[in-house]
């Protein structure tokens, strides 16, 4: 009869040693595979924050231009004229500052904006969020007010 003999703390220490060693290797893996997703996600977030940026740019020149062109056709001299292509002229600006400014540089910009002038800043961030709702609503679909609609009796011989 052969009797199990349990090993001795020294014979135990080559094995705790390694794994120590594979799981500090494990845990440095880990972190470069964190690193890579975290370079990954902000890469995608940049990419995706510069094309909207982009895309706001263009809108803004798109509405500048248009501002221009009923300008052009408004008596000249006259102070809606004057008024629509300062407007359109500020608005063109705008769009290139936008398009040559980095993201963080812009982000930076707004911040430092806002905490020399708060109240402008909020007063600014609710006027625009007033406005974006006011959009939202009139270019909703019209059939979602359909059940607050009062109801009308069908005319017509329908029976």
């Amino acid at each position: 009869m052969s009797t199990y003999k349990t090993p001795t703390a020294s014979q135990n220490e080559p094995a705790t040693k390694e794994a120590k060693r594979k799981a500090a290797e494990l845990g440095t893996q880990a972190k470069a595979a964190a690193g890579t997703l975290a370079q990954d996600a902000a890469s995608a977030a940049t990419t995706q924050a510069n094309a909207a940026k982009s895309s706001v740019a263009d809108e803004m020149s798109g509405v500048a231009s248009a501002l221009r062109t009923a300008a052009q056709e408004m008596r000249s001299g006259s102070p809606q004229e004057r008024t629509f292509g300062q407007i359109a002229e500020g608005l063109a600006d705008a769009s290139e500052a936008m398009r040559d400014k980095d993201l963080s540089t812009m982000v930076r910009d707004v911040s430092t904006f806002a905490r020399k002038n708060p109240l402008v800043f909020l007063g600014g961030a609710a006027l625009i969020g007033f406005a974006a709702t006011r959009f939202a609503k009139a270019s909703g679909d019209m059939t979602a007010d359909a059940p607050n609609a009062p109801y009308t009796q069908p005319r017509g011989d329908f029976l």
